[in-house]
């Protein structure tokens, strides 16, 4: 996996990427080239940012698992000994929120931006968390929402993934077997089932759900 991964549009139109494969977070500018944002926390590497998510005041949050690494959590190339869920201010400083999910993947904040989620792609924990932010932007202590450990156990193909919110308030999570909607209290509302390895999904304006979805 040692190309992009997640994908965010900023608030002038750029885009923003997290690469797997040359483990920053950039952004794509207009005039040309790509600029880095973050490539590593105390000056130590990222392991390989998976997905990020715009705040409207500009910052950038993302996951940090060790999937773009060849030997993922054993490859001697890795730095940090954690996986982090991290923070990148306008003033380019990288704040680590917390280090609390073990394998962290897909990310995405509620409407009112109160609330940030994020999947655990963990075989063996495989869950959603809502994180109440802070007024300055930090986060406090995580609450799981949903656990779909059983899932993965019946052999339902794929894990916790990425994920998106709805204007309503409503998560749009990929996992086992395909993409399970939760509304803001963390109530299974139903799921749409793939059977596939549904691995991302994003919806536009006008309401249409688009899924990355094994080789489709």
């Amino acid at each position: 996996e040692c190309g992009t991964n997640g994908l965010a549009i900023d608030a002038k139109g750029r885009l923003v990427a997290c690469e797997h494969g040359d483990r920053r977070l950039s952004r794509m500018d207009f005039d040309g080239g790509k600029r880095t944002l973050a490539d590593n926390f105390q000056g130590k590497r990222l392991n390989s940012p998976n997905d990020g998510v715009l705040k409207s005041n500009g910052d950038i949050y993302f996951t940090d698992p060790p999937y773009g690494l060849p030997n993922r959590f054993e490859d001697p190339m890795r730095e940090l000994n954690f996986c982090g869920v991290y923070r990148v201010s306008l003033d380019g400083k990288v704040t680590l929120l917390t280090k609390a999910i073990e394998r962290p993947n897909g990310i995405g904040f509620s409407p009112d931006e109160k609330t940030l989620y994020v999947a655990q792609s963990d075989p063996n924990n495989a869950n959603w968390t809502a994180f109440p932010v802070n007024a300055d932007g930090t986060l406090g202590e995580g609450k799981e929402m949903h656990n779909a450990t059983d899932r993965v156990a019946k052999k339902e193909p794929g894990l916790p993934d990425g994920l998106t919110v709805d204007s309503t308030g409503n998560l749009w999570a990929s996992g086992p077997g395909g993409i399970f909607v939760f509304n803001a209290s963390g109530m299974l509302l139903g799921r749409l089932v793939t059977n596939e390895r549904t691995s991302n999904c994003e919806l536009s304006p006008d309401g249409w759900l688009f899924m990355t979805v094994d080789s489709y």
